[in-house]
């Protein structure tokens, strides 16, 4: 939920309040830089976090870091606009989303490592789907927030103070979080080998025994560039006056909703067939079909044909990316050992969603609002990316089904 109402507000809002400017383009790209921040600081909090949660425990690792991430999302809520105190004001944006981002690197880390250290091998991609159904939950939350405050408020009063609410709620969302984390118990398997007291650095012994893994689930990773083009950049190519499309913002506000609601259907089928067939199939099958259909989805943006934007942002946000986001999770998991499975995990993930994450930054500069070819060229790069992720899957193990230790 933290994390996707920032994506909302830099794609709606944050252009006009944190950096005006005479020119739309210059606004844009600085409001989606700061988007890109916050996946800067993911590499080095998935290091330092995942560090904590491989020596110290999964579950402090949970709470730990969703104090950091509840607290520096409130107080966007509380920054001051930049007509207020100019410069200070998109700075301190700035220092707020590196927290988040270092906050968010260790989240589904431990989260996932939780699940798959308690669950059977029979069980285990349905179960830890779970926590992805979570994440989609989360972003319906965070888009749903914004679709009120755009309908019910005017330009204006969303500009001044509506947009605030959103992070505010988000101080809801930390509480009950916290609540059900303490009272998780820690995996047993994690205590055994807390015990032989290992003396090396997860870091060290990830590399030296899994480096060939990590550059692979690196590349895998590299799939979260559907979302980041349907969704990040799809709202701001649709909606910002300088590119032309002028579709109505309350369209991208329901895309995400819907599409996540279908998510939310599907992850756990996808979990589920992840333990009868294997995680493979759908890691290699549905970043190759949604970064093929991400081409003609940018198309019809351009187009301006809303039903679709909405057909095709579904089936490709909400369906081929699913397949890939229902079980890359366990499959990341079952690929590290327990000594090394948090960090593995979240430096893994952090690295390809640092380079995701300023995908909308570089579309915004190789395709600006001045050229004639924007589907074109970001269709392109996105297919490119997925194409390398389901090939780094192809030359992976099958995970699926085995005792992790």
């Amino acid at each position: 939920y933290d994390f996707s109402i920032y994506a909302s507000a830099a794609a709606l809002v944050f252009p006009t309040v944190f950096f005006p400017s005479e020119n739309p383009a210059v606004a844009i790209i600085a409001s989606l830089a700061t988007y890109g921040v916050g996946y800067v600081a993911r590499p080095l909090g998935a290091f330092v976090l995942g560090h904590f949660g491989d020596r110290y425990g999964r579950k402090k690792l949970l709470v730990f870091a969703m104090l950091l991430m509840g607290v520096s999302t409130f107080l966007v809520g509380c920054l001051p606009s930049y007509a207020q105190i100019g410069l200070l004001s998109p700075a301190m944006l700035v220092v707020l989303r590196l927290i988040q981002g270092f906050a968010v690197s260790g989240e589904l880390g431990g989260a996932t490592t939780m699940i798959a250290e308690h669950a059977s091998k029979e069980k285990r991609g349905f179960l830890m789907s779970f926590a992805l159904q979570g994440t989609q939950f989360g972003s319906i939350l965070a888009q749903a927030s914004f679709i009120p405050l755009s309908t019910f408020l005017s330009h204006d009063d969303l500009l001044a103070w509506g947009w605030r609410i959103p992070f505010f709620l988000s101080a809801v969302v930390v509480i009950v979080a916290l609540i059900i984390r303490s009272k998780l118990d820690e995996t047993p398997i994690f205590v055994d080998k807390a015990d032989k007291k290992n003396r090396t650095m997860p870091i060290v012994q990830l590399f030296r025994t899994s480096g060939g893994a990590v550059f692979r689930a690196v590349c895998m990773g590299l799939a979260n560039v559907i979302g980041t083009t349907v969704v990040v950049f799809g709202t701001t190519y649709a909606t910002q006056e300088a590119y032309g499309v002028k579709m109505d913002a309350a369209v991208y506000l329901w895309i995400p909703v819907v599409a996540n609601i279908v998510a939310i259907i599907l992850i756990p089928v996808f979990g589920l067939a992840s333990d009868k067939i294997g995680r493979r199939p759908f890691l290699i099958v549905g970043p190759l079909l949604g970064g093929i259909v991400a081409v003609p989805y940018l198309f019809v943006v351009q187009a301006h044909n809303v039903a679709l934007t909405f057909v095709l942002a579904i089936l490709v946000f909400g369906i081929m990316y699913q397949m890939f986001n229902a079980t890359y999770a366990s499959f990341f998991q079952e690929m590290f050992p327990t000594e090394t499975r948090v960090t593995g995990f979240a430096l893994s993930q952090n690295i390809a969603l640092f380079l995701t994450g300023l995908m909308p930054s570089v579309f915004a500069i190789i395709a600006p609002p001045s050229s004639d070819h924007v589907p074109l060229i970001i269709g392109v790069v996105t297919l490119v990316l997925c194409v390398i992720s389901s090939a780094a899957a192809l030359f992976s193990k099958e995970t699926a089904r085995q005792d992790i230790s």
